[in-house]
């Protein structure tokens, strides 16, 4: 299975990453508009990206060999809670007023969920992926 795709999604989800951080570093409140922006434009990657995986990788995983299926099963449902958690970050904080009102609670909420999004990213290319295109 060529998962190149995947891995391209992941590249373009990191650096908006990388941009939320350069954005936030600057002054959150400063750069409250263009955060907003960001958080709008990598939320359309995400829901892309998962509709993707749902309908297409996580489906296909399913009729391989049991322990493959299995881990596919164990990644698509713990990625139902990240997927929910950010979710919850993107409606809250796509609102440049409610960035530039709430500096440190925008600060926290991303640091926790862009740190678990970050880390789910990295074990799916280090760990899920390499295991997929091995079977």
């Amino acid at each position: 299975m060529n998962l190149d795709k995947y891995r391209r999604e992941h590249a373009d989800i990191i650096s908006h990453v990388q941009q939320l951080k350069r954005l936030s570093a600057q002054g959150i409140a400063a750069q409250a508009a263009a955060i907003a922006r960001e958080v709008i434009a990598m939320s359309s990657l995400i829901k892309l990206h998962l509709s993707v995986e749902d309908r297409y990788l996580y489906p296909a995983l399913q009729k391989a060999d049991p322990a493959l299926a299995a881990k596919a099963l164990q990644y698509q449902q713990e990625m139902a809670d990240i997927s929910a958690q950010y979710g919850q970050f993107s409606r809250q904080w796509n609102d440049a007023q409610r960035i530039a009102e709430q500096p440190e609670h925008f600060r926290a909420d991303a640091n926790r969920v862009l740190k678990t999004l970050f880390e789910r990213i990295g074990r799916e290319n280090r760990e899920f992926y390499p295991m997929v295109e091995a079977a």
